[in-house]
């Protein structure tokens, strides 16, 4: 999640922990250990420039619930001998509240599509529950009013009830976006059968800043497809977009170093194309159809084998840009919230945007 979420989680869940006398102290080690995790790009950044190590390597150690834990232990352990008396005056209260700002900063991640390496040093696939956008004002706000709240009202019974309030809610709003993804994969895993896709691997996440309005890809044989769901207006079927991959270009770059990091991190949903003789994967899981946040050229062709290069990241080609542009998307967005219809979302934004692709029973051709 963005850096204020994480700030007003870590502050609250602290704050409703500590003693009240210490409340303020409290806000504000919340608000430091709850930020501390995603400061892991820095030193990943000392030791490589490698755009997939960068993007693969954070949220790993940093967000383990193995490390942070004893992080934990270990900040805990300083204060109460060198602080300046508040952790030792109350020892178990102020342990309790270290850890869990800590802890919940990778638990608040998981719920994002990028992924979160929970189980760091162990390998399994990076956790993405992915039930809400990575920036949502309606899981944020009442954790921010909860923070002001206890700031200005101090050792008050009524902070308590303030903190307490922020973080039931906040937690109802992520209870809400799991239910929503049900919805969503419910309706899409039914039209994924009637298509003969009943095996293909999918995902759901919800668009930009909400979470009435998801976008669901499946991969398939030759690429992939992808369709738009309004949890409040859309009914029946899910209307898929199939959308042509190189999977054979992947298949034969498949002992590149590359291709294995992003394959296990975003568990092959990938769209490959040759450029210029050289390979490029968009992460399909951020972005939508054909503008995607991170996209690579990881292989170079010679004689006819895909040898490794220095990855290098291409810049983000969404059209886009300022005050006036998110104001486009957001009306674009909310529209569609109110509206069924089977155009992309990208379409509505000007130049550039995909072309209409094949019905949702004839996925792309090869």
């Amino acid at each position: 999640m963005d850096s204020l979420s994480q700030i007003v989680l870590g502050g609250a869940v602290a704050a409703i922990i500590a003693p009240a006398g210490h409340r303020r102290a409290a806000l504000l080690a919340g608000a430091a250990l709850g930020t501390l995790p995603d400061l892991d790009s820095l030193p990943i950044a000392l030791f490589s420039d490698n755009p997939v190590t960068l993007m693969t390597v954070h949220r790993s150690f940093s967000h383990s619930l193995f490390v942070l834990p004893l992080v934990g232990w270990l900040v805990w352990w300083l204060f109460k001998r060198f602080g300046n008396g508040r952790v030792a005056a109350s020892p178990a209260r102020w342990f309790w509240a270290i850890q869990l700002a800590l802890i919940t900063h990778p638990l608040l991640d998981a719920f994002t599509v990028y992924g979160t390496q929970l189980w760091w040093p162990l390998m399994p696939a990076p956790t993405m529950w992915s039930s809400v956008f990575i920036i949502d004002p309606l899981y944020t706000v009442w954790l921010l009013v909860a923070c002001i709240a206890a700031w200005f009202l101090r050792e008050r019974v009524a902070a308590q009830r303030a903190l307490a309030v922020g973080l039931v809610l906040s937690t109802a709003y992520l209870g809400w976006s799991l239910v929503a993804k049900s919805l969503v994969d419910r309706e899409a895993e039914r039209t994924l059968a009637a298509m003969g896709l009943g095996d293909a691997p999918y995902f759901s996440v919800p668009m930009p800043f909400n979470t009435l309005l998801w976008r669901v890809v499946a991969m398939t044989p030759s690429g992939y497809v992808e369709a738009e769901r309004s949890v409040l207006v859309d009914e029946g079927p899910l209307q898929f977009r199939g959308y042509p991959s190189n999977v054979q270009a992947l298949r034969e770059a498949v002992g590149v170093p590359a291709v294995q990091r992003l394959t296990w991190f975003n568990r092959g949903f990938m769209r490959a194309q040759v450029q210029d003789g050289q390979l490029v994967l968009s992460d399909l899981r951020m972005g939508m159809e054909p503008d995607y946040n991170f996209r690579f050229n990881v292989a170079e062709q010679h004689d006819g084998r895909w040898q490794a290069i220095a990855p290098v990241q291409q810049p983000w080609s969404m059209p886009i840009s300022g005050w006036g542009g998110m104001r486009q998307l957001l009306g674009v967005m909310w529209h569609r919230i109110r509206h069924p219809s089977a155009e992309p979302i990208r379409a509505a934004l000007g130049p550039g945007a995909a072309p209409p692709a094949p019905r949702q029973d004839a996925p792309a051709a090869p």
